[in-house]
């Protein structure tokens, strides 16, 4: 597994080392040694998996205040999305900024989401999947989200989200007290 450091503090792009023959290829997806060895979070206790029958079909920004704060590994298995990270960690050097990488069923890549950073995606195809793994259980108390177009973070989204949750639609202007950011600090 390769790790490729993004602009934001402590989230990454994994790629998949392939190792074929004439057969097809192999790869490793997860490494609970490599990952410890990368210094990042190797225990994960669920795994998700998300099904988008639209393209334009826009998830998130999502994330879990202690005592539930999750990292999260976002993989597309089919069809193709735009994932995103906001950094919500009031202590980083990164702090409000956003980052975007596309995951698609051919690159294979997966994002890296450490905990204290919001997280959501667009589809780009219809019939989208995305398998993520979870480090912490959903917490309901503990649920927080950023609205998708929130001035302060002034994502720049690849492609129009035409289909939003009505939840994921009404979350507030960002106010730190609201979304609860002092209690991510150290994470």
């Amino acid at each position: 597994m390769k790790f490729h450091a993004t602009p934001l503090q402590g989230a990454f792009v994994i790629e998949p080392e392939k190792r074929g023959d004439d057969r097809g290829w192999f790869a490793r997806v997860f490494c609970e040694k490599e990952m410890a060895a990368a210094g990042l979070v190797d225990r994960f206790v669920q795994v998700n998996n998300s099904y988008n029958a639209e393209a334009g079909t826009l998830r998130g920004m999502h994330y879990q205040l202690p005592p539930a704060p999750e990292v999260k590994i976002v993989r597309c298995v089919r069809g193709a999305l735009w994932d995103c990270i906001v950094d919500l960690r009031p202590d980083s050097p990164t702090y409000l900024k956003w980052h975007g990488v596309e995951l698609t069923a051919e690159n294979r890549l997966a994002y890296y989401v450490p905990r204290g950073f919001a997280h959501g995606f667009v589809t780009l195809e219809p019939d989208t999947e995305a398998f993520y793994l979870a480090s912490a259980f959903y917490e309901p108390t503990a649920e927080r989200g950023l609205r998708w177009n929130d001035p302060t973070f002034n994502i720049q989204w690849p492609a129009e989200g035409k289909i939003i949750s009505d939840k994921d639609a009404a979350w507030p202007d960002f106010d730190p007290d609201f979304h609860g950011v002092e209690q991510l600090i150290g994470y």
